[in-house]
């Protein structure tokens, strides 16, 4: 989906299109990896230098309850952000480079009913998230 269409869905839902939230809501769009709001900050300054880091967050909330961007865990703690897949796909994600990769994993479905049978739990929903050093980072070792 193109940052025109992200924008389209802000106004139908009622928010402001300010150049601010246009930066932030472009930066997400067009970027391949996980971005930190510090990350999303910085970049998206680079298209509206007076944009401040609330701006940045409040942004990033209302993309992710429009289920635009999705929430990727960082071993750091810090969460980071990426544009959201059509479907259920799990993610392969650069340990160095922060590039991110959809997959489909249908195959685990199995996999995670016996996981919750085994502990008494019905399983309603998984999120998959492998870690690891892409084909790029590794050549530049």
């Amino acid at each position: 989906m193109s940052s025109e269409n992200w924008l389209v869905k802000l106004r139908s839902q009622g928010y402001r299109l300010t150049d601010a939230r246009r930066a932030v809501v472009e930066t997400m769009a067009q970027s391949p990896r996980a971005l930190t709001p510090a990350d999303v900050h910085d970049l998206a300054k680079e298209q509206y230098p007076a944009l401040g880091l609330v701006t940045v967050y409040r942004t990033l909330e209302k993309l992710e309850e429009l289920h635009l961007v999705q929430r990727v865990h960082q071993e750091q703690g810090c969460n980071a952000y990426l544009a959201h897949a059509d479907g259920h796909q799990h993610l392969l994600i650069c340990e160095s480079c922060k590039k991110a990769v959809y997959f489909e994993g249908d195959d685990l479905d199995d996999f995670f009913s016996d996981v919750g049978k085994k502990h008494n739990f019905t399983v309603k929903d998984h999120w998959l998230q492998l870690f690891g050093i892409c084909e790029d980072c590794e050549k530049e070792k």
